[in-house]
């Protein structure tokens, strides 16, 4: 193994949504509800929800291809996949290695990582390193939900909150003082049955029973995980940036997990943070786990926020419970200059 370490860079951004949007107002005639209930409490207002005939790979793919083309690589070139999912196609094979089929990939590395909400974060963080210690040279890392197909859809405290979608971002190395400066991960299983999928595992295998108890659904203590999302999110971009070498006014862009307006709201307070630096698209699509913040990425990138040299912080807080950020020194010119 190489012993001098590269730095590791996002050379390209995609993202792929369905096309049917659930408004709150659609969700008043499903559940006991309502849109300013709904709005008010978490700044949602509609999500994007996959057909019954949509899986994780169907969205992972063309979010996947996006990345690549922008990023001017071929799939050919990539040379390990890594899929953050709680949501995969199958409990095996690896949602990663049906990408990697699809795009024609041939030989590469692929594997999924579960990390709830912080999936990405963690993803990144994994394939960061296998490229700047020289084992593999071009990394694909896709973040994909269709967290529509585990809701309860009678639980109102849940079912107003998740929607679905994909967003990837290609990695290679890039010039020293590029990309990827801090690296911030965490979690504490002491919190795992807070936000939970019960059933469908080797502890509860699915039967008549857990089907009819709804066990294979998310089932999520909101007050608690609100509190613990408040707090960490805030932890956790301090504790990357002191990594990086940076404080919090060296802060151009945040980009978080997309969960609750409250929690966002308070990571921007603690960052000291004016509302301009800060992107949101939770209001559009709800909390998207794994896949909120690449989509958010690649919105923000392809509407010419990001600039180079930009220092951004990525924060996520998720089941497990873990959290998760990372701060990079935005490598990309703007997509106008690269011709997207």
């Amino acid at each position: 193994m190489p012993a001098l370490l590269r730095p590791v860079g996002i050379v390209g951004t995609g993202s792929c949504l369905p096309e049917r949007i659930l408004t709150n107002a659609e969700l008043e005639q499903m559940v006991d509800t309502s849109d300013e209930w709904i709005r008010t409490r978490t700044g949602i207002r509609e999500r994007r929800i996959a057909d019954g005939n949509t899986a994780a790979s169907d969205l992972a793919v063309p979010a996947a291809e996006r990345a690549l083309e922008a990023a001017g690589v071929t799939a050919k070139a990539v040379d390990l996949i890594i899929v953050a999912t709680v949501t995969p196609d199958n409990l095996f094979p690896a949602t990663a290695c049906l990408v990697q089929e699809r795009l024609g990939i041939k030989g590469a590395a692929a594997f999924d990582l579960s990390a709830g909400c912080s999936g990405f974060i963690y993803a990144l963080g994994a394939a960061a390193q296998f490229i700047a210690s020289g084992i593999y040279e071009t990394a694909l890392v896709i973040g994909v939900e269709v967290l529509s197909k585990i809701i309860n859809w009678q639980d109102r405290s849940t079912c107003v909150l998740f929607g679905d979608g994909a967003g990837a971002v290609v990695l290679k190395a890039v010039n020293p003082g590029e990309g990827l400066l801090g690296l911030y991960l965490g979690a504490d299983g002491g919190g795992a049955s807070l936000l939970t999928l019960p059933a469908g595992g080797s502890r509860l295998p699915a039967s008549p029973t857990t089907v009819a108890e709804g066990l294979h659904t998310i089932h999520m203590n909101g007050p608690e995980v609100f509190k613990f999302a408040v707090r960490v999110m805030g932890e956790a971009s301090l504790k990357a940036l002191a990594q990086a070498g940076l404080k919090k006014e060296d802060v151009d862009f945040l980009i978080p997990h997309q969960a609750n307006m409250r929690i966002i709201e308070a990571a921007t307070k603690r960052l000291g943070l004016s509302r301009e630096k800060v992107y949101v698209n939770l209001d559009r699509y709800g909390n998207m786990s794994s896949a909120s913040i690449p989509v958010a990425l690649d919105e923000a990138y392809r509407e010419g926020r990001l600039k180079p040299g930009d220092k951004i912080v990525l924060v996520a807080f998720g089941a497990g419970l873990t959290w998760g950020a990372a701060v990079l020194s935005w490598n990309l010119a703007g997509p106008e200059r690269r011709g997207e």
